[in-house]
C-alpha cells in the first residue's frame, strides 16, 4: 500500500507500506496479534501530494499536486534499498496551468499515464520516456474532476460540472458527450467512479457512478445515455468550504455496492441494486466511522476522510484514509446476507 502527504510545508512524505498479516490471507480469520502496517520504504517530495497512483506491472509511481499540472515519477526502490526516490518528472503542454492534474495509468501496451487539469488539456504519456502518445481534441476549458481509462482504447473523462466525456484515442477527434447530470445549482460539483467489469466485456457496459457535493448519486450505462439506471440522494452532512476530497467507488467484488466519502469523518457503503431513478434518499448499509472518532487534525478540526479504496480480493473490505494521517482497513458484516 503507497501513501502519501500534501500538508507540509518541509517536505511531504510517500512511503510504501506492508499490510499487516491478516489481509495477505486470503481467508477470513479471526483476531491478529500483528495488526499495523510497517515501512517499507519511503521518500520525500517538495511540493504537496494530491494524487497517487501505482503504474501496473512496474516499478514506478505517478504523483501530481500544485503548484501546477506536471507530473512526478518515482522509482519504487530495490530490496537492498528503503528509498523510493524521484526519477523524472512530465510537463505538460501549458506549462503555466495551475490546477493539479488528475492521473490514472494503465500497461495494457506500454506504461502510460492519463493526465490533465482541464477538458482541453489532457493527454496521455508513455511514463518511461516521456514520450506523448495522445492529445484530447478541444471540447471546452472546463475543470476535470476525475479520469479514467475504460480499456487501451477508451478514456472517461468527468467535468467538476458533472459532464462526461468518452474518447476513443484511435480517433483524434472523438470527445462524445454522454448524459448530464439533474438540474442542480451551479455551485454543485462532481465526481465520477467507474466499475472494472470482467475481461472481454464492452468499455461501455461499465457502470458510471457520479457524486455530488450535496450527495447526489447517479448511476449511468454509457450505451444508454437517455436514462438515468439509477437516481438518489445520500444521507450526508452539508459540503463545508469545498469538494476537493469527494471520492465514490465500486466494490470490485460485490455486485451493485458502491462507497462514498469526503463530506466528514465517515465512509457511506450503499447497495444500488434497490435504486430507481425517483432520487429518494438511500439507506446505507454500513457507516464507517473510525476516523470521525480518532480526534482533531492537525488544524483542530475533525478528521476528514480524504479518500478511500476497495480491497481488490476481500469482497467487504475497504481502506481509508483521513486529514489527521490516519488509514485504516475495516469492513463489515451484513446480517441479512444481501452483500
Amino acid at each position: 500500500v503507497c501513501v502519501a502527504s500534501y500538508g507540509r510545508s518541509d517536505g511531504n512524505e510517500i512511503l510504501q507500506l506492508i499490510p499487516p498479516p491478516t489481509l495477505l490471507t486470503k481467508e477470513t480469520q479471526g483476531l491478529c496479534p500483528e495488526r499495523d502496517f510497517k515501512v517499507e520504504c519511503g521518500g520525500f517530495s517538495e511540493r504537496p501530494i494530491y494524487s497517487l497512483k501505482y503504474v501496473p506491472d512496474t516499478s514506478l509511481l505517478v504523483t501530481s499536486g500544485p503548484p501546477d499540472s506536471s507530473l512526478q515519477v518515482w522509482q519504487v526502490s530495490a530490496e537492498d534499498s528503503d528509498v523510493i526516490k524521484s526519477v523524472s518528472s512530465i510537463a505538460t503542454e501549458n506549462g503555466t496551468e495551475q490546477s493539479w492534474a488528475k492521473i490514472a495509468t494503465i500497461s495494457a501496451r506500454a506504461p502510460w499515464v492519463l493526465h490533465g487539469s482541464r477538458l482541453d488539456r489532457v493527454q496521455i504519456t508513455e511514463v518511461e520516456s516521456r514520450k506523448n502518445v495522445y492529445t484530447a481534441a478541444s471540447g471546452g476549458s472546463e475543470e476535470l474532476s476525475g479520469l479514467a481509462f475504460l480499456d487501451c482504447n477508451t478514456l472517461l473523462l468527468c467535468c467538476a460540472t458533472g459532464r462526461l466525456c468518452l474518447v476513443d484515442i484511435r480517433q483524434p477527434q472523438s470527445l462524445v458527450d454522454t448524459m448530464s447530470v439533474p438540474l442542480v445549482p451551479c455551485s454543485e460539483q462532481w465526481c465520477m467512479g467507474t466499475r472494472h467489469g470482467a475481461q472481454g466485456l464492452e468499455p461501455g457496459s461499465q457502470p458510471v457512478a457520479r457524486l455530488s457535493s450535496r450527495g447526489l448519486l447517479t448511476v449511468t450505462d454509457l450505451r444508454k445515455t437517455s436514462e438515468f439506471l439509477a437516481l438518489a440522494k445520500a444521507r450526508v452532512p452539508s459540503p463545508g468550504s469545498g469538494a476537493e476530497f469527494l471520492c465514490v467507488s465500486w466494490a470490485p467484488a460485490l455486485e451493485g455496492c458502491l462507497a462514498i466519502s469526503g463530506f466528514d469523518g465517515t465512509v457511506h457503503v450503499y447497495d444500488t441494486q434497490s435504486w430507481d431513478s425517483s432520487g429518494r434518499e438511500a439507506e446505507p448499509i454500513f457507516i464507517h466511522k473510525g476516523h470521525a472518532f480518532g480526534g482533531a487534525g492537525g488544524s483542530g478540526d475533525p478528521p476528514l476522510v480524504t479518500v478511500h479504496t476497495w480491497h481488490l480480493q476481500k469482497p467487504r473490505t475497504l481502506l481509508s484514509a483521513a486529514s489527521d494521517g490516519s488509514l485504516h482497513v475495516w469492513d463489515w458484516v451484513q446480517p441479512c446476507g444481501k452483500c
